[in-house]
């Protein structure tokens, strides 16, 4: 669908990113440079705080009163990894009818925003790519390489000490290319919270996020949910690009892991939609 069509969609289905994160306002900071050289500038910005600091919250007040006035932090105090819980109050504070979902650790392209735009469509989700970095590209990275896009370059991140890989071609700049890619990777167009996005209503039909899991598989349940209400997916994961930075998981307990793949597996043997543990608590 051609962009300047779907612009005058957009102004009835007002388009919102959630941003989660938790003391790591470093990373932060450079995704949110990310957002301020988006394409598309036309979205409501609400980023899902699951405790952080004060250091996080001088961060977001300086970002809001420089470059986004109605900037939503939504915070809750911290009692250990619940991120769906956050997630699920920054879906009832947003206004917009569609939604993208990122993580503080995901810088995106400048097209990242139009291109969800692009190809959002009634009764679809997307699921957009994140490429990897290492901790010593993650580490240089500047405001100047985002402003300048020059960052989400091959060569650049070649010159930075990146390694040749197959998994390189998801920064080849080629409309026709990405279409290709997208249509023959054999990847799942499978939800993942650092690049998808999906309508609001869509959301709230399926109670929003499962509070009962932590980290492990949490936002594909989510997803597997709206498979079972009939929403479809689309790959965009060579189209709508960004940048992974590097990080630690200390929260990545396997028996919670366990947990969570025992309620994935409820969720797909009995097609459950709707999550007990969810919005409508709120």
């Amino acid at each position: 669908m051609p962009i300047e069509k779907q612009d005058k969609i957009i102004n009835m289905k007002s388009v919102g990113i959630i941003i989660s994160t938790y003391n790591n306002p470093k990373w932060l900071e450079k995704t949110l440079w990310g957002y301020l050289n988006q394409t598309y500038q036309n979205f409501e910005l609400l980023i899902a705080d699951d405790g952080s600091g004060t250091e996080t919250k001088e961060l977001i007040e300086c970002y809001k009163n420089k470059y986004f006035p109605h900037l939503k932090h939504i915070w809750h105090e911290d009692k250990g990894f619940r991120k769906t819980r956050i997630l699920n109050m920054a879906v009832l504070a947003a206004a917009s009818e569609y939604l993208i979902f990122a993580d503080h650790d995901c810088i995106p392209r400048a097209d990242l925003v139009e291109t969800h735009i692009r190809y959002a469509q009634e009764g679809y989700m997307l699921s957009g790519g994140c490429f990897r970095l290492p901790m010593s590209i993650s580490l240089s990275i500047k405001k100047e390489d985002v402003d300048s896009q020059k960052i989400f370059k091959i060569s650049e991140l070649k010159k930075r000490g990146l390694k040749n890989g197959w998994k390189n071609t998801k920064l080849i700049r080629s409309s026709s290319f990405a279409s290709f890619m997208n249509f023959i990777t054999p990847t799942k167009a499978t939800w993942n919270g650092g690049c998808s996005s999906a309508w609001r209503k869509d959301i709230i039909t399926v109670n929003g996020f499962n509070e009962d899991m932590q980290y492990g598989g949490e936002d594909r349940e989510f997803g597997e949910r709206l498979f079972n209400l009939g929403i479809k997916s689309k790959q965009i994961r060579y189209s709508a690009i960004c940048l992974h930075l590097d990080h630690a998981r200390p929260y990545k307990l396997p028996e919670l892991i366990a947990q969570n793949k025992q309620i994935r597996k409820e969720v797909k043997k009995n097609k459950i939609i709707q999550t007990p543990h969810g919005i409508n608590q709120y």
